[in-house]
């Protein structure tokens, strides 16, 4: 945003932070003498709260603070939470995106033998070709604030929310499968 990070400390700014899936809390665990190893920051450091709660404690933000998982929805669940946080006057800002890693294969194999994973790697979203979809790995955040304070505080404007929804596919043929009507409908 182009902003020094230490002009949001202390001030009523929200953290969203979209994330799901549990590959960090595996990774150590591969190893043998693992439980000696255990001290005191394996708790907090593998729950998925703390990916916003971290964000909040060391940037010293003082508005909301919440991860989000709704499994591929996450990040845009978190940008969504945020505007109406934003618009209930909740916080003057909000740090809002999401953040996803593959460190271990679970996943990807229980994924694959569920079928979920598109057999030749391409994603067709809202295509009646879709065959399934691609994990990926990213994180990204986006400073989200209202455009009248974006304004007034000479903000570099990329874009304007003018509205988000949300709802849930409800009964399709499995609880992973998509319903058509209702991403429509929302």
């Amino acid at each position: 945003a182009g902003i020094p990070v230490t002009s949001l400390a202390g001030t009523p700014v929200g953290a969203y932070v979209g994330i799901g899936g549990t590959d960090y809390s595996k990774v150590p665990s591969t190893y043998d003498g693992y439980y000696q190893y255990i001290d005191a920051h394996v708790g907090t450091g593998n729950a998925l709260s703390i990916a916003a709660n971290r964000l909040s404690y060391i940037m010293d933000l003082r508005g909301p603070s919440m991860a989000i998982d709704t499994a591929c929805s996450s990040s845009t669940m978190a940008i969504h939470l945020a505007v109406q946080s934003l618009r209930a006057g909740e916080c003057d800002a909000a740090l809002a995106g999401g953040v996803n890693a593959i460190l271990t294969p679970e996943t990807t194999i229980a994924f694959s033998k569920a079928r979920m994973l598109s057999p030749d790697g391409q994603c067709r979203p809202f295509d009646a070709d879709a065959n399934g979809y691609v994990r990926g790995e990213g994180c990204g955040m986006l400073l989200l604030k209202r455009l009248s304070d974006a304004e007034r505080d000479g903000d570099r404007i990329w874009g304007t929310i003018l509205a988000s929804a949300t709802n849930q596919d409800g009964r399709t043929s499995g609880i992973t499968a998509p319903n058509g009507v209702s991403q429509q409908a929302v």
